[in-house]
């Protein structure tokens, strides 16, 4: 088998794709979407039009988009990943050169109707030519130094083009989403320990060249860690949203302040309500029982995805269906951990709940060959 070109296999045809779809996968996807929705009306004082109205379209395309991806068999997805992944490549060159600035960052490209982010797309494609990579592969090939340069380059080039944007959170999920998919292929952990050694000192370097000509970071990113590190050194500047943030998740008990209660969101103390720290608002509206119910949903969803993984006896599916559920892990962690004061804000959405069109239509794609890749796997 050659590395363009996949022979297809014998698979379910016409309308019977449908009945092979993992239903429970669409119907959880669709609740945490729809307590998305939810969340954005209450943030917006009752008021559908502000942020709800749109996210709902997004989702409803977004899922439409996923059933007609799912439909396609998957050798259609493997031959075009090397396509995917060049492309998504140059529209991040383009952002580099000719993207929308917005807070400081230059990571969008405006299509009109709404503003795209070329790096949401790279977390996908960049997982899918992984997968064809090492299916390609020999066994034996899979940890020789010369093979696992190649894919360390084929992470690390557009990480770095994301880093310059700059968008450190979106940079560290490229890193954590093409890492995930080179262990599950079987590259040997010495490298892994390599690479946990290099960052060890990457961060001691990070903090030794503060104040240099050449320091690792920008300042507003040292600024982002002295917050982590000491919120309450800049409470009403950039240990601001933290202090709130904790405000929020503490104020929520057991079973919160009730939907539309939340005097962190209401009273407008939190800053981006709608989209990093969505799960703050909820947390404080619906109390602990909501926010674990919320973790639990997310819980299954990765659950699911991984047992579609184990089940599925094409090496390439398997790997893309791993690479895809660890994206959306990772969305969650980083995350999770940034509006809990337990990592540096770093602008990572919550997947499928927070405002904002392009995280969740390449969230659903994702998703989408996650089903193309279950419905169409060897029987």
């Amino acid at each position: 088998m050659s590395f363009l070109d996949y022979r297809p296999r014998e698979v379910p045809k016409g309308l019977h794709k449908v009945l092979y779809l993992s239903w429970p996968l669409v119907v959880l996807i669709a609740a945490v979407c729809s307590v998305g929705v939810l969340m954005l009306y209450s943030i917006a004082g009752g008021d559908f039009d502000v942020w709800a109205r749109r996210q709902a379209q997004v989702f409803g395309a977004g899922m439409a988009l996923m059933f007609v991806i799912g439909m396609v068999p998957i050798w259609f997805w493997r031959n075009l990943a090397g396509v995917a992944y060049f492309v998504a490549f140059l529209l991040l060159i383009f952002v580099e050169v000719m993207g929308e600035t917005n807070m400081g960052a230059q990571r969008w490209i405006d299509l009109g109707f709404m503003q795209f982010q070329p790096s949401e797309m790279m977390k996908f494609t960049l997982v899918m030519v992984l997968a064809v990579y090492y299916d390609w592969l020999d066994s034996k090939q899979i940890s020789r130094p010369l093979y696992v340069i190649v894919a360390v380059l084929i992470i690390v080039l557009p990480t770095i083009l994301v880093l310059m944007q700059p968008n450190l959170g979106t940079s560290l999920m490229l890193l954590l989403g093409g890492a995930t998919v080179m262990f599950a292929a079987g590259v040997s952990l010495w490298y892994f320990a390599a690479v946990g050694t290099l960052a060890v000192s990457a961060i001691a370097g990070v903090f030794l060249t503060r104040g240099t000509p050449w320091q690792f970071l920008h300042d507003y990113q040292y600024r982002r860690i002295d917050t982590f590190l000491d919120p309450t050194a800049d409470p009403l500047g950039a240990g601001y949203n933290i202090i709130q943030a904790q405000i929020a998740l503490g104020s929520g008990g057991w079973s919160g302040k009730g939907f539309m209660q939340g005097t962190q969101s209401q009273l407008n103390f939190l800053p981006e309500k709608h989209t990093d720290f969505i799960f703050t608002t909820l947390a404080e509206e619906f109390g602990f029982v909501g926010a674990f119910s919320l973790l639990m949903l997310y819980a299954l969803i990765i659950g699911f995805g991984l047992f579609a993984a184990l089940q599925n006896r094409d090496r390439f599916s398997s790997l893309l269906i791993v690479g895809v559920v660890a994206n959306f892990f990772f969305y969650i962690a980083v995350n999770l951990s940034m509006v809990m004061g337990m990592a540096p804000v770093v602008g990572v959405p919550l997947p499928l709940l927070s405002y904002g069109g392009s995280a969740m239509l390449v969230i659903l794609v994702g998703f989408g060959l996650v089903q193309s890749a279950h419905v169409h796997r060897p029987r």
